[in-house]
C-alpha cells in the first residue's frame, strides 16, 4: 500500500538529508542522492503533485534568404487569377511565408492528399483488403451438399478476370455442382455513383473495380468464372445474403493498400479515390452511406486531427472532381505536415508522391536539370472550364531543411498556373 506522503514535509526531510550529505565527506555525489531521494519521496503517493514542465523552445531558425526569395516571388507581376501559395519548414517546425495562405480555393485532385492521409490514419498503413470464398456442407462424387459464399469487401483493384481465383479453389476441391445456393456476402450492393457536382464527370464507370459495379454485375461475371472452371451453377441459384455460420474458408485473396494509395497518389486515380471514401464511409459507418459517411470523417479529420476550424473550408469528395471543395494552402501544408509526424505515414507519402521529371503525374513537369527528383509532391488539374491547378509536396530547402508546401491557382490557364509553381519550386531549392 502506497503512504501519502505531504509534500512539505517531504522537502524538509530531503534538506535534511542534503544538510547531512554536505557535512560529510562523500560531497561528490551530493546533488544525485537529493535529487533520487526527492523523487522517491513525491513518488510514493497515491495523489499525483502537478509540476510545470520547463518550456523546449525551438532554435532552430528558418532561412531568411528562402523568405525573402518567397516575398519577392509574391509580388512580381503575374497572369490574373486567384493565386495563394505557403511554405512550412519542417525541420525548424515552423512557418516561412505565405501569400493569401488562408483563402478557400478550388483545390482539384490536390484533395485525394487529405483522403490519403486520413484513411491511412483511420485504417492504418498496413491495411489489407480481402476477398473469400467458403463452402458448407459436404462432397460426394463432385457435388457439393450445401452452399458456396462469396464474401467481397471493397478491394478496389478486384477485376472480373480475378475471380478465376475463387472459382479454381473451388474446383481443387473436387466441386463441378452444388444443390444449395452460391451466396454473394458484399459491402455494398449498389454500383458506384457520380457525386451531384460533378462537371462534367470524367470517372469513367469502366475503370472501377468489380465489387463497385453493383450486386447483378458481380453474378454475371462469377456464373462465367465458374462455368468457365466447369463448374455448374444455375442463375436461381445466386443470391444475396450472409456467409452462413460454421463455414470453411477455402481461399482468401489479400491486396495491400497500398498499391491503392499509390496510384492515388502518383497516378491521380479518381476511382481508386472513390473506393477509399467507400472504404473510409464503411468503416466508421458500417449500415450508412459510405460516400456520406466518407466524407463526413475527412471533414472531422481536417477539423479534429489537423486544426483547421475555418468554416469556408469545404470538403464534397474524397478525389477532387467536385470544384466545391476548398481547401486554403494552410489547410493543404496541414496536412502535409501532420503525414510528416507520422512516420509510417510519411513513408508512404515519400515513396508514392510524384516525382519531378521522374515519375507519375509530375514526370513531364519540373523536369529541368534544377528540379528533376527533388520536389515530391501532388498535382491538382481541371482545367475545362474551370482553369485550376493546385501542387502540393515535399522538398529540401537550400539550407538542407526539410519544407512542405502547397501552391493553388484558379481562374487561370494550367499552363500559366505551373510556370508559377514551376518559379516557386525553384524559390524553395535555391542556395
Amino acid at each position: 500500500m502506497f503512504h501519502v506522503v505531504d509534500l512539505k514535509e517531504m522537502l524538509t526531510f530531503a534538506g535534511q538529508i542534503e544538510k547531512s550529505i554536505m557535512k560529510s565527506k562523500y560531497r561528490t555525489g551530493r546533488y544525485l542522492i537529493f535529487a533520487l531521494t526527492v523523487t522517491l519521496l513525491t513518488g510514493c503517493g497515491n495523489k499525483k503533485v502537478k509540476t510545470k514542465e520547463p518550456s523546449q523552445v525551438n532554435n532552430i531558425a528558418i532561412d531568411n534568404g528562402l523568405r525573402d526569395r518567397l516575398a519577392e516571388f509574391s509580388s512580381k507581376p503575374r497572369t490574373k487569377g486567384q493565386f495563394a501559395f505557403y511554405v512550412y519548414d519542417l525541420t525548424a517546425d515552423k512557418p516561412v511565408y505565405g501569400f493569401n495562405e488562408n483563402k478557400a480555393i478550388s483545390v482539384a485532385s490536390c484533395l485525394k492528399l487529405l483522403s490519403g492521409v486520413a484513411g491511412l490514419h483511420l485504417l492504418g498503413t498496413q491495411y489489407n483488403y480481402s476477398t473469400s470464398i467458403y463452402t458448407h456442407g459436404r462432397i460426394e462424387n463432385g457435388t457439393l451438399h450445401g452452399d458456396v459464399a462469396f464474401k467481397g469487401e471493397l478491394d478496389p483493384q478486384l477485376n472480373a478476370p480475378d475471380l478465376v481465383m475463387f472459382a479454381k479453389a473451388l474446383k481443387k476441391e473436387g466441386i463441378k455442382k452444388m444443390d444449395g445456393r452460391f451466396i454473394l456476402d458484399l459491402l455494398i450492393k449498389d454500383p458506384v455513383k457520380s457525386e451531384p457536382h460533378w462537371y462534367p464527370w470524367d470517372l469513367s464507370f469502366s475503370r472501377y473495380g468489380v465489387l463497385y459495379k453493383g450486386a447483378p454485375r458481380i453474378m454475371k461475371e462469377l456464373k462465367y468464372a465458374l462455368r468457365n472452371q466447369g463448374i455448374s451453377v444455375a442463375d436461381n441459384q445466386l443470391v444475396l445474403g450472409k456467409v452462413p455460420q460454421g463455414s470453411r474458408c477455402l481461399f482468401r485473396f489479400h491486396r495491400s493498400i497500398e498499391p491503392v494509395i499509390e496510384r492515388m497518389w502518383k497516378h491521380s486515380s479518381n476511382t481508386q479515390a472513390t473506393s477509399l471514401l467507400y472504404t473510409i464511409g464503411h468503416r466508421v459507418s458500417p449500415h450508412g452511406s459510405p460516400t456520406d459517411a466518407g466524407v463526413a470523417y475527412l471533414r472531422h479529420f481536417l477539423r479534429e486531427d489537423l486544426g483547421q476550424t475555418d468554416t469556408s473550408l469545404v470538403i464534397h469528395d474524397g478525389c477532387g472532381l467536385c470544384t466545391y471543395n476548398h481547401l486554403s494552402p494552410v489547410a493543404l501544408t496541414a496536412i502535409l505536415c501532420y503525414g510528416y509526424k507520422d512516420k509510417s505515414i510519411y513513408q508512404m507519402l515519400n515513396k508514392y508522391l510524384s516525382i519531378s521529371g521522374v515519375d507519375g503525374t509530375l514526370r513531364r513537369e519540373l523536369n529541368d536539370s534544377k528540379l528533376r527528383g527533388k520536389i515530391h509532391a501532388k498535382t491538382g488539374t481541371l482545367s475545362h472550364p474551370y482553369g485550376i491547378s493546385s501542387l502540393a509536396g515535399y522538398c529540401d530547402g537550400g539550407n538542407g531543411h526539410a519544407l512542405a508546401f502547397s501552391i493553388v491557382n484558379t481562374e487561370m490557364s494550367v499552363l500559366d498556373a505551373r510556370v508559377l509553381q514551376n518559379r516557386l519550386c525553384k524559390a524553395l531549392i535555391a542556395k
